[in-house]
């Protein structure tokens, strides 16, 4: 899966950062409007921290990568105690996420935040890789910034990521398509983020991966651009202090055992072929 290939390969262009005690976040975070929970998708350490992170805080909305708008109004109090119901509800076996039992301590440890989807469905990728980033986002692109063009070094360096995180076994004239959807999906996120400060005052959390938590990429940038007087802090998490991008605070956690991601990308060995 993709997001396996992101979380083994991630690390390689990764240089280590501070590592910041749950306490020494929960105390900086406090005094945000919005907090940014990053995570290596497939690690359970990623979602224990956040849950906690999560209880500590209580906030009144939390926004979810993992959801769409249409998915996170079908989460019901009542079903949030019931962990296997919830997953049915969501269709989250058909999802592609990990196993739903590692996220759903986040939904038990505020049970009463609004709950907000900021997910691209795949057709809207699609047809945003085919009409366009900004065409797909709607009247607000330009205030987002999907009108304009990334600068050059900074377009390179995600492609190269892209590449990185796909085995090199993408076409390469696919890596500029794909850069475009991550910033339709950091936009999304952002988006969200607001309706939900809107709906409730916040504060807000948001559950969502690294890539789209990061202060130099992701989300941050977006808000700043649409809401600079809202105060955002992000959290980075890494495994054995390897991370990519720039976060307020990083936690760390062991690397989950994982298969090679780059397997299914090879050809099989023929026959007798050591």
């Amino acid at each position: 899966m993709k997001f396996v290939i992101a979380a083994a390969l991630f690390a390689l262009a990764a240089a280590p950062l501070r590592a910041a005690s749950l306490d020494q976040v929960v105390s900086a975070a406090a005094r945000a409007d919005v907090v940014i929970l990053g995570e290596v998708h497939d690690n359970p350490a990623h979602h224990t921290y956040q849950a906690q992170l999560v209880e500590m805080l209580q906030p009144s909305a939390v926004v979810w990568e993992m959801l769409t708008g249409v998915e996170a109004q079908m989460v019901d109090l009542a079903l949030i105690p019931e962990c296997d119901k919830l997953a049915d509800q969501l269709g989250w076996a058909q999802s592609g996420w990990p196993d739903f039992a590692m996220y759903h301590p986040i939904f038990l440890a505020a049970p009463k935040a609004r709950i907000f989807g900021a997910m691209v469905p795949r057709q809207e990728a699609k047809r945003a890789m085919e009409g366009g980033v900004a065409a797909a986002f709607g009247a607000d692109a330009a205030a987002y910034g999907l009108t304009a063009p990334l600068p050059k070094a900074e377009q390179t360096s995600r492609e190269e990521l892209q590449q990185l995180v796909h085995c090199n076994a993408l076409p390469p004239e696919m890596l500029a398509p794909m850069v475009e959807i991550q910033r339709l999906r950091d936009a999304a996120l952002a988006r969200a983020v607001i309706d939900a400060l809107q709906a409730t005052g916040g504060p807000v959390v948001v559950i969502t991966g690294n890539g789209h938590a990061r202060k130099d990429w992701g989300i941050p940038l977006y808000l700043k651009r649409v809401r600079p007087e809202v105060k955002v802090f992000a959290v980075g998490q890494s495994e054995n202090e390897q991370i990519a991008g720039e976060f307020d605070a990083v936690l760390d956690s062991k690397p989950v055992e994982r298969d090679d991601p780059c397997d299914r990308f090879r050809a099989p060995t023929p026959e007798g072929v050591e």
